[in-house]
């Protein structure tokens, strides 16, 4: 995991008093109030909290998938709040990748067709020696020329990390990845997403509900009422667990 070096780390994304709220009057929910966070460059931050904590929400707005009521956000130097749709599009495409609950494979497409095909659809060739590199970091040089459904459910999410990992994107978002697979093949896409930071410097942002999938990152924040109420570094599943029970549905220390 990332050693402290007392040099400040990169920033890969950024978020200063984002609100993001639905409805108006008494209707209104507030799902992220006056969140600032910042995502180091070539790190694994897990992000968590109960049901209704705003844990998607903000990683729907940090992507780039969903707009905020007020404050501003950045990926990289640039920031998307306010940018035009076509130009947020064309960001989101050469510089986010995206994992999914849902595999989101082609079933006519072999692997390897699966894994460069964000990048044929973009007109760009595959970089040759990163994309050996990113097959061989999720180890899935002998399935490439197998189709979805000839391939187990851990292969397929290793598929999906593989495609995200392709276009070499500035980070990564994860929605709960691991949600569909037994703890088996969870454990090996989670090996494989530590890999892409520690071998790869890949920066990756997952939301998960799962202490021992949080345990896999380097830091993981927690969120309650739309608000970030605690930040780990270096946890484990036993520390991740226990702070969990520390907090009530309402982010209150119990």
């Amino acid at each position: 995991m990332a050693a402290a070096t007392g040099v400040r780390a990169a920033v890969a994304a950024r978020a200063e008093g984002i609100v993001k709220a639905y409805g108006a009057g008494e209707t209104r929910v507030v799902a992220l109030d006056r969140v600032s966070i910042e995502i180091g460059s070539g790190a694994f931050t897990a992000i968590m909290g109960p049901s209704g904590s705003g844990k998607s929400t903000l990683m729907h707005c940090l992507a780039g998938l969903d707009t905020v009521t007020s404050g501003r956000i950045w990926v990289g130097e640039t920031e998307i709040t306010g940018l035009k749709d076509k130009k947020l599009t064309r960001l989101r495409r050469d510089r986010i990748g995206f994992i999914f609950q849902a595999f989101n494979l082609l079933p006519t497409l072999n692997a390897l067709e699966n894994i460069t095909l964000p990048m044929d659809i973009a007109g760009r060739k595959p970089e040759k020696e990163w994309l050996e590199r990113v097959i061989a970091t999720v180890g899935l040089a002998d399935r490439l020329k197998h189709r979805p459904a000839q391939l187990s459910g851990g292969q397929q999410q290793r598929v999906a990390v593989a495609r995200a990992l392709a276009a070499r994107p500035a980070i990564i978002f994860g929605d709960e990845p691991t949600g569909n697979l037994d703890s088996r093949a969870g454990a090996e896409v989670l090996g494989f997403l530590r890999r892409s930071v520690d071998d790869l410097g890949q920066t990756i942002v997952m939301v998960t509900h799962d202490p021992v999938a949080a345990a896999h990152a380097d830091r993981v924040l927690y969120l309650a009422d739309g608000r970030v109420v605690d930040d780990m570094a270096n946890p484990t599943a036993e520390l991740v667990l226990d702070r969990m029970r520390r907090f009530d549905a309402r982010g209150r220390v119990s």
